[in-house]
């Protein structure tokens, strides 16, 4: 059974910090891409930040120089440092994988929202 455990969502003014963690648990995490998704009241969820399992990595051009996606391969948790806040980055924040078998099969988190206040 896959678990994709998302913490460290919280309040922050702008221009503040936080930083994300998702455990996972139920797969083989070093194999994985991992990837973080956001989805704020009203809008679309999008993708934000994706680590390969060789640890490229891409960002949504919103995020760049701001954002920083990271894993810990022993940990089985991947991260997400989020520095310079806006209050435009005000969402539910999701981890996501995929099955590597099964095309189209995903699995999520629970979500974390993080709020940031003008």
């Amino acid at each position: 059974q896959v678990q994709l455990v998302e913490s460290g969502g919280g309040l922050v003014q702008a221009g503040g910090s936080l930083r994300l963690s998702c455990a996972a648990s139920g797969i083989i995490f070093s194999t994985h891409t991992m990837r973080w998704y956001r989805q704020a009241p009203g809008k679309q969820r999008e993708l934000v930040a994706g680590i390969t399992s060789g640890g490229s990595t891409n960002y949504a051009d919103s995020v760049k120089g701001r954002f920083t996606i990271s894993r810990n391969n022993a940990k089985n948790t991947v991260y997400l440092q989020m520095n310079s806040l806006r209050p435009e980055d005000t969402a539910v924040y999701y981890c996501n994988t995929n099955n590597l078998v099964v095309a189209g099969l995903d699995y999520w988190g629970q979500g974390t929202q993080v709020t940031v206040s003008s």
